[in-house]
């Protein structure tokens, strides 16, 4: 099984062409490794969960997550790796680990930020404060296809303050931003 970002990538790219859900996906594994940085766990392993945790939305949305256990399977992750990128689903009922927990917390929240970026004169990740954030977030018109619930919720099941999970996810995306890596297909823009 496979972690390492640059065959992590490779698969997702076999998987999903529309630019709009790499650049979530991406957004969603910067998320993954900056939290698994704070939190001391294994970031190529968090990260490669964030960057396929829609591996199968593209192709199967009606049925998303429940196609991608046999799309991961044909790369040879295994059954814990399936259940962790399962275990964002909206109707998953048991209780949900660390990363499990992160994943949730994450996956809504980055599309948002990035959505209050690119409103800005500047589009800048950089310069974005939290109290725009939480300001766009009552606009209901804004963003509309993100529900609240799914920013709010998984923050307070992480145990995480709303304010200081938003900041920490903009600043890893603002920092991951700059690097190599994650300029192919650029976040903002």
């Amino acid at each position: 099984m496979d972690t390492k970002r640059e065959r992590v990538w490779e698969i997702l790219r076999e998987n999903v062409a529309e630019e709009v859900l790499l650049k979530h996906c991406i957004a969603v594994e910067i998320a993954m490794r900056a939290y698994a940085e704070r939190y001391g766990e294994d970031t190529e392993y968090w990260g490669a969960i964030g960057l396929l945790h829609d591996i199968d939305f593209e192709k199967y949305p009606e049925q998303h997550p429940l196609e991608a256990p046999g799309i991961l399977s044909r790369y040879g992750y295994d059954q814990a790796f399936i259940t962790n990128v399962l275990a964002h689903g909206l109707d998953w009922q048991p209780e949900r680990t660390l990363l499990q927990k992160t994943l949730v917390a994450v996956d809504a929240l980055t599309g948002f930020i990035i959505a209050c970026a690119l409103v800005r004169p500047d589009k800048s990740l950089d310069n974005l404060e939290v109290k725009s954030v939480l300001k766009k977030m009552k606009d209901k018109a804004f963003a509309r296809a993100i529900n609240r619930e799914r920013i709010t919720e998984p923050a307070e099941a992480l145990g995480v303050e709303l304010q200081e999970h938003i900041d920490f996810v903009r600043k890893a995306l603002a920092d991951a931003v700059k690097k190599p890596e994650y300029q192919a297909i650029p976040l903002i823009g």
